[in-house]
């Protein structure tokens, strides 16, 4: 036989985009259109519903970029439609994909929402058309709204290109409304498409040379040999007649086997505005719950408790709708954090409470206790997570972004996944390589193919519809799930919920499957430990006064010099630092209409917790002269306790300046004409640690061009072109009680920096102060310390531990780590010697070594100081930004911990009468307090959560400063777990390496 293959999927393209698509919709009558423009941010229906509507006509100019257009249409159904399908199609413009173009969402005339359109849903069945969204019929009149959402099209094929979608509205309609009408659908010719698309992507997945292929592509061209172009609906029946026979035959008994489950994965800020993203879940909702009227199959994932929330405080008949499709498992929470989360910067406190709030809120409003964590786009993956997963009382974990690595393909898509401590969580990672599925034949059979543990295990999942910018599954893709299905040459689809997905891969799988230890580190979007310093500097110093807020208050409360404990206050608070812990926020890869939001939320928070903490700590102080110094580190400080507060003691020798040298009797710094650092002495150690022929605190400014995706890569190659600001414009010296102090200004291109280098008395430690008014494009500084340690691997903080990471490039794993995050501090050491650098709201990091000719080697570490892409802002990060570090010499892990503490909670002075004893102790260092705080459930209880810092089994007694009547073991959302004991007023305890633990003592 010849091979015609080409001529026959040429011949059913060009049919299908000429002759068969355009035949979906048969007579058809236009709908009246009047409009009203929204003159500024979107209205509620019922105030949109009260404007005076102007009569509008197809072609209307309407929606200047992030507008707003409520669109009345109305009209007859024709009487003579008795019996057909009877459809109202909206086009508003549509150009490019669901959730990045313009969007719509139809209301009846009482303003309820009833359901989404976007470019690949523009239709509303007559069947939700009547009055209140009920069913109209032929020779009724209809009237609707529609409210136009002017969401600028978004150019991501160009995702580098300098556009600036991230201002607010526009002047300058951007859309044309194209389509208004009533129209018969022909469900024939739609089934038809289906078939013809779902046969033809399943052939063209086989060898050319397999039976199979060639029997399908047989059959499609019979269908086209039946079908008369002229009558398309007509004929569409005796067309896919001819296609029975391919349909019907069942997949093999070794297909793979698919759990198909409907997916949105709406991103909550991104290359829109938290607002926007409100509508979006409205929209998609309204999708869901209407498509599930005609397909009850569907199961339809829906992760983000916050997402949740904006629907049942901002559309109550949504949030109806929502509940009853959850309480009929068409709708199923999933994921069980507040948003999805970024997992790299949020704080180990924060990152517990993503869970505590997301979790809490699928109890208290739907009574679902959600087991797996959903997180299928989040910019890699702490080694921290396992622990906090099973803490919360899940017990699975998805993701999908492994699959972008650039470097090395990860072996796995079901294991088990080990975190610091050693916890395991079942994990899975769909081989489908898309949270966004078609379920088109050639994703289905890439799966399949994909699959790494074809052979050992049988089933992944697969998450289906539109999503970043919502929209949800279509009925196209519930109908084509329904014809792949049972299909030979394809895998076996079943639309099923998560849950039935990870019990059924769990119970084959889990005890065989493979292990992978520590992080999920993804290979590209390194630059997102960097970008939008302000964003990640707002986050970082939220999670520190939420810390003291919250330990001030539950300490007055307990020593009854404060009335009430400001619950309310400090869950909202967190609430809106937990949103923009979002994956596209704290990353810095939104719109500049994101950022400039977060910061002034940032700043608003700050706000408010400075006055509870001040109104915490004067209740705690009293009335008096003295000045009482507050710690809330856990460590003790000055003479002042960890915790608590007291007089502060002398700080040791005070420093002083020597010409160009800095001396506080532990350690001397020289610093040379250019401001930079040529030697730091350690004198106890007596031991020089700038590497010779080395300078420290060393600017360097790196061209910074990365080949996709610019707010989210760094590429390798940024290192081959760096300049070294050397340069300097003034450098002085002077000592202010006791504090020998440096500032140098340097300016270089656009921008100047100024740094004050402080040595105080009594420390280890050179602070460093760098203020940035940064006017740069495409660049990248850092600041580099190189030490004489020869240090095989970094120790970089992370949730609740450390974790290390190698300063070598033995393999492509290692050599891909070439930019790395932290919290705040990395440590380099050798046996008996380290050196740390801390951080006050800095992540980006990159630790490296190189052999010298005296036979030494150098490590360096660099921190990541600011960036500057052009995409999705291009005025990233551009004026002036204030950050601090420490180089902490002589330092151990354990110093490591202490000083990245101490930069980030600087002691407070209060005037008042009297000390505060700390709220509670723990008589080993190594175990760490980290959060203090009275019970959710307004008991009064006091909940302390600590976690072993060494990385080995520590030992303890954890001593309230308070009567306690009983302690027990918790669980995040402060649930019992086991009783505890108290012995002679404390509880003993032993954990293992990196374990977090919650007790909760009652108050007697």
């Amino acid at each position: 036989m010849h091979d015609d293959r080409q001529l026959i999927e040429e011949r059913l393209k060009r049919a299908l985009r000429e002759r068969i698509r355009p035949a979906v919709y048969g007579a058809s009558v236009p709908l009246d259109i009047e409009v009203w423009h929204a003159p500024g941010e979107p209205v509620a229906p019922a105030e949109a519903l009260a404007q005076k509507f102007e009569p509008a006509e197809i072609g209307l100019p309407w929606g200047p970029a992030w507008g707003t257009a409520w669109f009345k249409f109305s009209g007859q159904v024709p009487a003579e439609w008795a019996g057909s399908e009877i459809e109202a199609v909206i086009d508003l413009g549509f150009s490019g994909g669901p959730g990045f173009s313009a969007e719509g969402l139809i209301h009846t005339t009482s303003g309820v929402p009833l359901k989404g359109l976007h470019p690949r849903q523009t239709y509303a069945p007559l069947s939700i058309l009547g009055p209140d969204g009920t069913a109209a019929s032929p020779g009724d009149r209809i009237e609707f709204y529609v409210e136009g959402a002017a969401n600028p099209e978004i150019p991501l094929d160009n995702a580098y290109a300098k556009v600036d979608i991230g201002a607010k509205r526009g002047e300058t309609p951007i859309y044309r409304l194209t389509r208004a009408d009533l129209a018969v659908f022909k469900a024939e010719v739609w089934n038809l498409i289906l078939d013809l698309e779902a046969l033809d992507g399943l052939q063209q997945e086989l060898s050319p040379s397999e039976p199979r292929r060639r029997e399908i592509l047989r059959a499609l061209s019979r269908a086209l040999d039946a079908l008369d172009y002229e009558d398309v609906a007509g004929t569409a029946v005796e067309a896919r007649a001819q296609l029975t026979d391919v349909l019907s035959r069942p997949a093999h008994a070794s297909a793979h086997q698919l759990s198909a489950v409907g997916h949105a994965h709406i991103d909550s800020a991104w290359l829109w505005p938290l607002r926007e993203t409100r509508r979006k879940v409205a929209r998609t909702v309204s999708n869901v719950a209407t498509l599930a009227q005609e397909y009850p199959e569907l199961v339809f994932a829906f992760s983000q408790a916050q997402q949740h929330a904006w629907v049942k405080d901002n559309y109550p008949e949504v949030w109806e709708r929502l509940k009853k499709a959850v309480a009929d498992g068409t709708i199923v929470p999933v994921g069980g954090m507040w948003v999805e989360s970024d997992t790299n910067l949020p704080g180990g406190e924060a990152l517990a409470r993503q869970f505590v709030h997301g979790k809490r809120f699928f109890l208290d409003e739907y009574g679902i206790d959600t087991q797996e964590v959903w997180l299928p786009d989040s910019f890699g993956y702490t080694a921290a997570l396992p622990q906090l997963v099973k803490l919360s009382g899940s017990k699975w974990f998805l993701t999908q972004k492994i699959s972008w690595n650039k470097e090395n393909r990860f072996p796995h898509h079901t294991f088990n996944w080990e975190g610091l401590d050693g916890t395991r969580i079942f994990t899975h990672f769909p081989p489908i390589d898309t949270y966004n599925s078609d379920l088109s034949g050639r994703e289905l059979a890439h799966a399949q193919r994909n699959f790494q543990e074809n052979g050992a295990a049988t089933r992944s999942l697969v998450p289906f519809g539109y999503g970043d910018g919502g929209g949800g599954p279509t009925r196209e893709f519930v109908a084509t799930a329904r014809r792949v299905a049972n299909l030979e040459s394809s895998p076996r689809v079943t639309i099923e919920s998560p849950t039935e997905f990870f019990s059924a891969a769990e119970e084959e799988y889990a005890e065989h499957a493979p292990v992978w230890s520590g992080e999920l580190y993804l290979e590209i979007h390194r630059a997102t430990y960097t970008s939008q310093a302000k964003t990640k500097q707002g986050n970082r110093r939220s999670e520190h006064l939420l810390r003291e807020a919250e330990l001030w208050s539950a300490a007055a409360v307990v020593a009854g010099k404060l009335d009430a404990y400001p619950y309310e206050d400090l869950d909202r608070i967190w609430k809106a630092v937990l949103l923009n812990q979002f994956h596209d926020i704290l990353p810095g890869s939104s719109i500049s209409w994101v950022h400039r939001e977060a910061e002034a939320t940032y700043a608003a928070l700050a706000e408010e917790l400075e006055a509870i903490i001040a109104k915490a700590q004067q209740a705690l102080a009293g009335e008096g002269d003295a000045q009482i110094v507050f710690n809330a580190a856990p460590h003790n400080r000055g003479g002042v306790a960890g915790l608590g507060a007291g007089i502060a003691a002398g700080e040791g020798q005070a420093a002083t300046i020597d010409g160009n040298v800095l001396d506080n009797g532990l350690i001397r710094v020289t610093i040379d004409e250019r401001g930079l650092i040529t030697s730091l002495y350690d004198v106890a150690a007596d031991r020089e640690v700038v590497a010779p022929g080395t300078v420290a605190n060393l600017l360097q400014l790196h061209v910074d061009t990365p080949n996709h995706w610019d707010a989210w890569d760094v590429d390798s190659f940024y290192k081959n072109n760096v300049r070294d600001v050397t340069e300097v414009d003034t450098v002085d010296f002077s000592t202010v009680d006791g504090v020998a102090t440096v500032v140098v200004t340097r300016s270089f291109n656009r921008s100047t920096v100024t740094q004050t280098l402080r040595l105080r008395p009594g420390t280890k430690r050179l602070d460093i102060e760098t203020a940035m008014d940064w006017h740069e494009s495409e660049k990248f500084l850092k600041a580099a310390y190189p030490v004489d340690v020869h240090a095989d691997r970094s120790a970089s903080e992370t949730q609740f531990g450390h974790i290390f990471r190698p300063t070598h490039t033995n393999t492509s794993w290692d050599a891909a780590k070439f930019e790395i995050a932290a919290h705040r501090w990395v440590h380099v050491g050798e046996p008996g010697y380290g050196v740390a650098v801390v951080n006050d709201s800095t992540y980006g990091h990159d630790v490296n070594r190189t052999a010298r000719e005296d036979g030494g080697t150098t490590t360096t570490i660099r921190t990541s100081l600011i960036r500057a892409p052009r995409f999705p802002d291009p005025q990233t990060d551009q004026g002036l930004h204030v950050v601090n570090h420490a180089l902490v010499v002589g330092a151990g892990i354990p110093e490591a911990i202490e000083e990245g503490y101490r930069i980030n909670l600087p002691e407070r002075v209060v005037t008042g009468a009297e000390g505060v004893a700390p709220i509670v102790e723990v008589s080993n260092g190594n175990v760490i307090v980290e959060a203090v705080k009275l019970a959710d459930d307004q008991s009064g209880d006091v909940v302390v959560r600590l976690y072993e810092s060494s990385g080995g089994q520590s030992k303890a007694t954890v001593t309230p400063g308070f009567a306690a009547g009983s302690v027990t073991e918790v669980d995040l959302l402060e649930r019992h777990l086991a009783d505890r004991e108290l012995a002679e007023g404390g509880v003993a305890i032993a954990l293992r390496p990196f374990q977090i633990l919650t007790l909760r003592f009652t108050r007697s």
